[in-house]
């Protein structure tokens, strides 16, 4: 089943939100393009459980999937945060798609902030 782009959870259709949270998250996580990132909290909201942050970091952390960009979910505020107990690798993932990274937080957040745009079916 294929997906439909969304920005705000009061956008969501019926359909999505009959999709398993975690197959949301994972759509969802796959559209963040290379250079980008968006917070935990920022997947659990266009996932429709906009205070389930916590357990978009639980489906990070085990997802082990090549085609699903993990590294590029930060924390709040551009924290780097975990993944799978490497955040040397995450750092040098995100810095390596030209992320700016100063210590353990994106710089420029604002700038490389995911925000999907609008689907133009609503």
């Amino acid at each position: 089943m294929q997906l439909p782009e969304v920005v705000r959870t009061s956008a969501l259709p019926a359909s999505f939100l009959a999709v398993p949270f975690s197959a949301r998250v994972l759509f969802l996580v796959r559209r963040i393009p290379p250079g980008c990132v968006a917070t935990y909290g920022d997947i659990a909201a266009l996932a429709g459980r906009p205070h389930a942050w916590r357990a978009v970091g639980n489906i990070m952390s085990g997802c082990g999937r090549r085609d699903v960009p993990c590294h590029r979910v930060v924390a709040a505020g551009g924290r780097i945060g975990g993944y799978g107990g490497s955040e040397l690798l995450k750092r040098a993932l995100l810095v390596a798609e030209n992320v700016p990274v100063s210590g353990w937080r994106v710089r420029e957040f604002s700038r490389v902030r995911w925000r999907p745009r609008r689907s133009r079916r609503q």
